[in-house]
């Protein structure tokens, strides 16, 4: 898939059908893009997972952290990953290695590895690459 550019409808059908979204990278300080991600997901009607090691086990908008996708009790519709692009492939290790895959990945603005892209979709996982749901959903919103 080319990664350079995405059909509206195809965004558009990820952000339709997924429910469960696992923010890897949340954070608790309300500046930082993940905190308003998953506050915009959560308004839209996601069920919004954080997860973030370092904060496991805190709240972030009423949602407990975890520290890893493999803690997550329940299957994940779609991984947004708010972490560099130099993470991205241990993340895909850990994410390939879980018993139900997620139908997503999707990687934030600024992040980006098309090698790790092509190993989800070699497991049969949809990505997006640097964009962000965020400004997608509004921009998309004739298909909702």
């Amino acid at each position: 898939m080319n990664h350079d550019q995405y059909d509206d409808a195809y965004l558009a059908d990820i952000l339709k059908t997924v429910k469960t979204v696992a923010v890897v990278g949340a954070s608790l300080n309300p500046s930082r893009p993940s905190h308003g991600v998953s506050a915009f997901l959560l308004a839209k009607g996601y069920h919004v997972i954080p997860v973030n090691p370092g904060q496991a086990g805190k709240v972030i908008l009423g949602q407990t952290v975890v520290a890893r996708l493999a803690d997550i009790a329940e299957p994940v519709d779609m991984v947004d990953v708010f972490r560099a692009s130099a993470h991205v492939g241990a993340l895909m290790d850990e994410l390939l290695a879980l018993e139900t895959l997620p139908k997503v990945v999707w990687m934030q603005l600024g992040v980006r590895d098309d090698a790790a892209a092509a190993r989800a979709e070699a497991a049969g996982i949809k990505v997006v690459m640097n964009r962000c749901p965020a400004m997608e959903y509004p921009r998309l919103r004739h298909f909702f």
